[in-house]
């Protein structure tokens, strides 16, 4: 069995199939922090792209240079299957640990 994803795995990848095509590190930062509200640190989220890439998750390759960055590439990041698999697998994980609940505040422990 494959490991589970993390919740700030999960938002990477999210990150990432929401931007589409041409990711990479600061856009995926930027969009984290917009739908969380939160704010992520860049070395977070560069640390966890190569953690997912190095289990397949993502694929990864080198831009153009760009005379913007004085011509330093940028590494551009898509999600694979097996990422998209493991995300629904983690959906489906999560939503059927939900599945029943009616939580309410004033019920808590």
């Amino acid at each position: 069995m494959r490991d589970t994803l993390g919740e700030f795995e999960q938002m990477v990848l999210l990150a990432i199939l929401h931007l589409g095509e041409e990711v990479y590190g600061v856009p995926i930062v930027d969009e984290i922090a917009r739908r969380t509200g939160r704010e992520v640190a860049p070395a977070a989220v560069y640390v966890t792209l190569r953690r997912l890439e190095e289990k397949g998750l993502l694929a990864s390759w080198m831009g153009t240079s760009t005379g913007e960055r004085g011509g330093k590439a940028r590494r551009h990041v898509r999600v694979t299957r097996a990422g998209l698999e493991s995300l629904r697998a983690s959906r489906k994980a999560l939503d059927s640990m939900w599945r029943g609940l009616d939580i309410d505040v004033g019920g808590a422990r």
